[in-house]
């Protein structure tokens, strides 16, 4: 009877060995499967399923705008005092709902190219009012002159157009003729040809972003939407040096397994230039465990605080000898346009830059970019793109509306906040597609191992114990 017990103390001890030699073992076979699924899955070409989500986004995207209404416009023009603002808003759009258009594949290079069309479509139900709302704004036309006709002369003569139309240094206007255009009356007295719409994003609605090439993963699946070229260049031609440089993927997916220590590299045509994020925290997402990637102060500061940005630095009066930080020229790719993009409400930028303007409230929690990735895929689940407008005046001794300025104002026009979150019927495919499996194989692997190595332990002990009674 002892025996028998003997043996099956022994046979119980060799499954419980098994059992754990089996979830060891699948353990690295487990991790292997899902990276060659994975691998597989997230090449961009027909049939996987980071194709059929990179054509056509499953996410419902929207833009929400805030407009800084001017209070004290006369008093700017005469005394030149602090602006005060007042922001008004949310007027929301629901934009990227049309698929990637001219799609093509080069099978040579491992790329395919596309065109990303352009489209905003206005949600009443969504937003604080009607696109009919109006504001009193900096007048575009106005301010931008004296940056792109630098000529006295030439001022000169526009001076009197812009008096003769009886516009100033401030407009009335609706925030849909702010966001995509209107006739303006100065303009539209220049006696040669150019072009007399002017707007924050015009022209938006029936264009195009692109053509973007990226490489589509098939080689080497750590370059997958990595951007080869925009609009047939590696480079940019706005900035001097790497700043130039075309970096990283367009945010909407990432190589996957991204690990914490990741810097995610993304280039953005809204800004003008690339830029990166950096792991922030762990969320869960509606039920899907992601990383939290955030665009770090340092992205924005002065080359004084971080060196790599010594090249966005072009100019040195209003920058104060690159010391000043939180804003971008961007006037470079705006056709000279005095266009500053910084986060909204001048977050993390500097004091003087803030100085002139009265009732900006920066938070961060409000105010800040953020990728919510997950991590095995590498696809952006959420995002909120948060930038805001700006526009430079400077005093101009030719153009009257402008001439008793004493001092540099970089005036906020507006700032966005381009969202997306994966949707409750995509998020449920996709845990059980992807995360479900991950977490079943991994609680597998965890039971089997566990389950074993107590099951050899236990076993092995009860033997031991019959073995030393049976000796005394």
């Amino acid at each position: 009877m002892g025996c028998d017990r003997n043996r099956g103390l022994i046979a119980g001890a060799v499954i419980g060995a098994v059992l754990a030699v089996f979830g060891g073992i699948l353990m690295p076979v487990g991790d292997m499967i899902i990276e060659k699924t994975i691998t597989k899955e997230a090449v961009l070409e027909e049939g996987t399923i980071a194709f059929k989500n990179w054509v056509k986004t499953g996410t419902e995207v929207y833009r929400q705008f805030w407009i800084f209404d001017v209070q004290n416009p006369e008093e700017v023009v005469v005394n030149s005092s602090n602006i005060k603002v007042k922001q008004r808003g949310p007027y929301t759009y629901r934009v990227r709902y049309l698929a990637k258009d001219n799609i093509t594949h080069d099978p040579e290079s491992h790329t395919v190219s596309f065109l990303q069309p352009n489209a905003a479509m206005f949600e009443p139900s969504l937003s604080v009012g009607s696109e009919n709302d109006s504001f009193t704004v900096i007048n575009l036309a106005v301010a931008a002159t004296p940056h792109i006709y630098q000529n006295a002369f030439v001022q000169t003569i526009l001076n009197s157009l812009i008096k003769k139309s009886k516009s100033s240094m401030f407009q009335t206007r609706t925030v849909k003729e702010l966001l995509w255009g209107y006739k303006d009356p100065f303009l539209s007295l220049v006696p040669y040809p150019i072009n007399t719409t002017v707007g924050v994003f015009f022209p938006y609605n029936n264009t195009a972003d692109g053509v973007y090439k990226v490489f589509n993963g098939k080689d080497d699946i750590s370059k997958v939407a990595i951007i080869d070229t925009y609009k047939g260049k590696k480079n940019l031609s706005y900035w001097p040096g790497y700043c130039d440089m075309i970096n990283g993927t367009d945010a909407a997916s990432f190589p996957p397994f991204v690990e914490k220590t990741r810097v995610l590299q993304f280039f953005s045509s809204d800004i003008c230039r690339s830029v990166y994020a950096v792991f922030g925290s762990e969320i869960n997402l509606k039920g899907i465990p992601v990383y939290r990637f955030v665009l770090p102060p340092k992205a924005f500061a002065s080359p004084l605080q971080n060196p790599d940005n010594q090249c966005f630095c072009t100019e040195t009066i209003v920058s104060k000898n690159c010391t000043s930080y939180g804003v971008l020229d961007i006037g470079k790719c705006k056709e000279g346009k005095p266009v500053y993009i910084s986060l909204p409400h001048f977050l993390y930028a500097s004091s003087d830059v803030m100085e002139p303007i009265e009732g900006l409230h920066p938070n961060e929690e409000e105010h800040k970019t953020y990728l919510d990735v997950e991590p095995t895929t590498g696809f952006t689940l959420q995002f909120a793109k948060r930038l805001q407008v700006n526009l430079l005046v400077k005093p101009a001794r030719k153009i009257e509306a402008l001439k008793g300025l004493k001092k540099n104002y970089i005036v906020p026009v507006l700032w966005l906040n381009e969202t997306g979150t994966i949707g409750d019927e995509k998020a449920e495919k996709f845990r059980k597609q992807v995360t479900g499996k991950i977490s079943l194989l991994g609680l597998v692997e965890m039971v089997l191992l566990s389950v074993g190595v107590v099951m050899f332990v236990a076993f092995m002990i009860s033997y031991c114990a019959c073995r030393s009674k049976k000796v005394k």
